[in-house]
């Protein structure tokens, strides 16, 4: 027998940009709620779906993969096993009747054979699931930073949502919810590839978050959204795109009714001012921060994509703002206020601001305690996200720039490279 290639599944994954190992995890997620227990669907076996060498899947994982998905697993071009003729068995028996499970419920949405199927209600319990998976990621990128595990992680779960939208039944608010986890959920994905430095997956996932974002009419997702995109702007090189990103900020309900929000605003401004050479919007943009951060209540109740932004984390910002502007003994003093913030479990946070002192004090001339201070981002932090090995290339042509000869330049080169 030919093996046909399942093109009908590859182009549906292509569509919402999910990886076999992506998928995997989705219906091991969709296979919990079938069964109590979780599947054990590999990257192979989506692989062996995809080529054809498996077109039949499982029962369970046929209904898995509908859950998921939104569709009969005939549109993903499976087909179905061939059941054996049983003996006489009453209408309503499970030959004539089949019930699957939505992996993002785990409500059971009953299909009678010659009937149209009904679809699933999607309710308050469902998004709140949803966002206890939405806390888990953030949880995982503040302590240790983003990168492809996060990012697949991130935009299954964001086309999971996606599909409870599209085939489920909800309210306004719900729908509304829904876009707005979606938004997070790309939006995570974003940052991940950000954090990781692949630039241009970040500029696609963009696209996909402000449009979620939109139709979600959440200013703390649009802030959310608008931030990322400031500093995604910033690593690329687009300075004036930066600024017009963090500006857009300002027009959200977010920046409007919270002064913690606020506070991010006025520092990504900063920022990207400071970008731009303009120092007197970029000092006035950052007193303005400090101010709201001053009116904010912390006791408030707030999106987990919001906990990584404390007084450390304000004083980390306001070191990079006076580093660009030139101010390296400014920088280095709000590096170290920021770090002496940090919780222990910030890995990649503390690994970032730690590149961010030991840049001020080689731009002071103390090549000595900057090698010392970037050996503490190489031995012990953990954080292996793509900004912190390129703020340790940009350190590193600093040093031999600052002190080509000297012999800490040349461990510090020796180190570098066996690392």
């Amino acid at each position: 027998m030919v093996r046909k290639r399942n093109t009908e599944l590859a182009d549906w994954m292509k569509e919402r940009g999910l990886s076999a190992a992506a998928l995997a995890e989705l219906v091991n997620d969709a296979l919990t709620d079938v069964t109590g227990h979780r599947g054990v669907v590999t990257e192979r076996t989506v692989f062996r779906w995809l080529s054809g060498e498996s077109r039949s899947p499982q029962g369970r994982q046929w209904q898995a993969l509908e859950a998921v998905s939104g569709l009969p697993a005939a549109d993903l071009g499976f087909v179905p096993r061939a059941r054996p003729a049983t003996p006489s068995a009453p209408e309503d028996s499970v030959l004539h009747r089949r019930t699957f499970i939505s992996s993002a419920t785990g409500a059971a949405v009953a299909v009678t054979a010659g009937t149209a199927t009904t679809r699933p209600t999607v309710g308050h319990s469902d998004v709140e699931r949803l966002c206890g998976l939405l806390r888990d990621l953030w949880v995982l990128d503040d302590q240790n930073g983003g990168g492809p595990v996060i990012e697949q992680r991130a935009v299954a779960l964001a086309a999971r949502t996606l599909s409870l939208q599209q085939h489920g039944s909800a309210s306004q608010r719900v729908r509304s919810r829904l876009y707005a986890i979606a938004a997070s959920f790309t939006a995570s994905a974003m940052f991940a590839a950000i954090d990781a430095r692949r630039l241009n997956e970040a500029q696609r996932y963009l696209e996909q978050a402000v449009t979620l974002a939109g139709l979600s009419g959440d200013g703390q997702v649009q802030h959310q959204t608008w931030r990322y995109a400031a500093m995604l702007a910033g690593q690329r090189g687009r300075y004036a795109d930066s600024l017009a990103a963090a500006e857009a900020c300002t027009c959200t309900r977010a920046h409007r009714a919270d002064p913690l929000y606020a506070s991010l605003t006025h520092s990504r401004i900063a920022l990207s001012a400071a970008s731009t050479g303009d120092r007197n919007r970029s000092l006035r943009a950052m007193e303005r921060a400090h101010a709201a951060y001053e009116r904010a209540d912390l006791a408030e109740a707030r999106p987990a994509s919001v906990a990584f932004y404390t007084r450390g984390e304000l004083h980390g910002l306001t070191g990079i703002t006076h580093y660009r502007l030139g101010e390296p003994e400014k920088a280095e003093f709000h590096a170290h206020q920021c770090i002496s913030d940090l919780r222990q479990d910030q890995h990649r946070n503390r690994a970032y601001y730690l590149s961010q002192a030991a840049l001020a004090q080689v731009a002071q001339g103390d090549v000595e305690q900057a090698v010392a201070t970037a050996t503490r981002v190489i031995a012990p932090t953990g954080a292996e996200t793509g900004r912190v090995p390129h703020l340790l290339g940009s350190f590193t042509a600093a040093l031999n720039q600052a002190a080509p000869s000297a012999t800490v330049t040349r461990h510090w080169n020796d180190r570098a490279r066996t690392t």
